[in-house]
């Protein structure tokens, strides 16, 4: 709910989301989330919003987890950072990750600022060959935030909805140890982190455009 030019940052993130064709969002809400709810209610611009509440903090995976439930078990997903916004175009990426059968897929940004994001290392076809490559060398892919799943993904985990789970370390390295087809898939779009006051002023030029 953090004002970005006049309006909650998340009302920018579902604006951009919309006009790509996402008609139907399950947002992960936790502290405070009787204000994001009566703010938005069930419809936001055509688009259909269900709820899911963390009743204590579940992490970054719990949160993730919670929501999953409520989607079909044949349905691809997109899942968002409710923090950040990446400029990621889903046909593209839709493309990317059907070309190469991906269980899961990251949107990537090349960044040249030291220590801030860690790198993944990501093969010439774009396979994900590791989580942690670094946060020093310029140029590295890092992760955006923006994910395309396929259910399949989810099979096999030891965890389950309520969980307290970090996607990074806990899921992601499941992902690893289970040989899931991890793909990142590299975008140019902006990327803004609203958490880093240097990025939460930007945004108040980037996103009232």
């Amino acid at each position: 709910m953090a004002p970005i030019a006049g309006r909650p940052f998340l009302e920018h993130l579902l604006d951009y989301w919309i006009m790509q064709g996402i008609d139907r969002f399950i947002l992960s809400v936790g502290y405070r989330h009787e204000i994001i709810i009566e703010y938005f209610g069930n419809n936001y611009r055509g688009a259909k919003l269900d709820y899911v509440i963390e009743s204590k903090p579940l992490g970054t995976g719990g949160g993730f987890l919670l929501a999953a439930e409520k989607i079909g078990k044949e349905e691809s997903l997109l899942l968002l950072n409710g923090d950040t916004y990446f400029a990621v175009n889903l046909k593209e990426l839709e493309e990317f990750a059907m070309a190469n059968d991906a269980d899961w897929c990251f949107s990537l940004f090349s960044t040249k600022e030291e220590g801030r994001y860690m790198g993944m290392g990501v093969s010439a076809q774009g396979q994900v060959t590791s989580l942690q490559a670094g946060a020093t060398f310029p140029g590295r892919l890092a992760n955006g935030g923006v994910y395309l799943i396929q259910p399949r993904a989810l099979l096999g985990l030891s965890f389950i909805a309520g969980d307290k789970v970090s996607l990074e370390d806990d899921i992601f390295t499941a992902f690893i140890e289970k040989g899931k087809r991890l793909f990142g898939f590299a975008c140019l779009g902006a990327f803004i982190d609203i958490g880093v006051p240097k990025d939460y002023h930007r945004a108040q030029t980037v996103l009232a455009l």
